[in-house]
């Protein structure tokens, strides 16, 4: 059974949009998603329905900005005017503590892709007591220097055009070069996956088209450049399992370098379960990929492994 509902975001001004799939039998475990950049938790129906058919909880939110989380088309992109990086935390940290009410006797999992795996790493630095598992999908690595010159880049046309100005500049610099290597392309947006229709319905649809505030992107390399800071990373219970995993052929990891730079971090850090796995000829959304069926099984392996 799937229901949507809202709740009060961390912002204090905004209701947060949710979904949960509710399977038909008993609970084994919970499974909460954090999306990615430019999308919306409902595009996860796929996966979400195969992990409750397989007897899991599995909730998600809209994050501020995004899909049935925005009433104006101007919030699009848009967090909040103070700490929005950490609101959006708090909005998952909530889902998190009122799914675990419903469920408070079995394994609790997280899973984030794309943005939502640099929240999913900022998460379990903050909030990692309890899980029983983080999955980090469709991540990459970005040097403090490149994201310090973001930050301070954003800041500026913050102050002089506002929070709520979309550069071009910024979103080329961002995302310009994802789609050079499958060049010359079918549409702009092939190296999110090779099913065509998936990319079709992700370039029809508003709530996959509009480009990011200063604001949205001033956070995000916050976001980042904290989960890739040593006193943070440190943070993260040694017992924690991680799952790093990723299309070799995705740009945003930098076709497998990213991954392999943020697996070694844990290890580096004294995480003892760490797994690292990127699928062959696969790009950015696994999920959405020809070879889902594979990657379903892989993850539902994974999962069940750690309960």
């Amino acid at each position: 059974m799937k229901q949507e509902f809202f709740f009060p975001s961390k912002d204090g001004l905004t209701q947060i949009h949710a979904i949960e799939w509710i399977p038909d039998g008993e609970v084994r475990g919970v499974l909460q998603i954090a999306h990615g950049m430019v999308e919306f938790i409902d595009r996860y129906d796929r996966f979400a329905s195969f992990m409750s058919s397989q007897g899991f909880y599995v909730v998600g939110n809209d994050h501020l900005g995004h899909g049935k989380s925005v009433t104006d088309e101007s919030q699009l992109g848009y967090f909040a005017r103070h700490d929005g990086n950490f609101c959006v935390l708090g909005d998952m940290q909530r889902l998190r503590e009122d799914s675990a009410k419903k469920y408070p006797d079995v394994p609790y999992f997280i899973l984030g892709h794309s943005m939502g795996s640099f929240l999913t790493r900022q998460f379990i630095e903050m909030y990692g007591t309890g899980l029983a598992g983080a999955i980090i999908m469709g991540t990459g690595y970005q040097p403090s220097l490149t994201l310090n010159m973001g930050i301070a880049l954003t800041s500026l046309l913050g102050k002089f055009k506002g929070d709520h100005h979309r550069s071009v500049m910024v979103n080329n610099m961002a995302l310009g070069s994802y789609n050079a290597k499958f060049e010359p392309g079918r549409t702009k947006n092939d190296w999110l996956t090779k099913d065509e229709a998936i990319v079709d319905a992700y370039e029809a649809n508003p709530l996959n088209q509009f480009t990011f505030t200063v604001n949205g992107y001033n956070n995000l390399f916050r976001g980042m450049r904290y989960a890739q800071q040593r006193k943070n990373l440190e943070m993260i219970p040694k017992e924690l399992p991680v799952l790093v995993i990723s299309g070799a052929d995705d740009p945003v990891g930098e076709f497998g370098k990213g991954p392999k730079i943020v697996a070694q971090s844990y290890r580096d850090n004294g995480i003892k379960d760490v797994t690292l796995k990127l699928f062959d000829g696969d790009r950015h959304e696994i999920l959405n990929e020809l070879d889902h069926d594979a990657i379903d099984r892989y993850l539902l392996e994974w999962i069940t492994g750690r309960m």
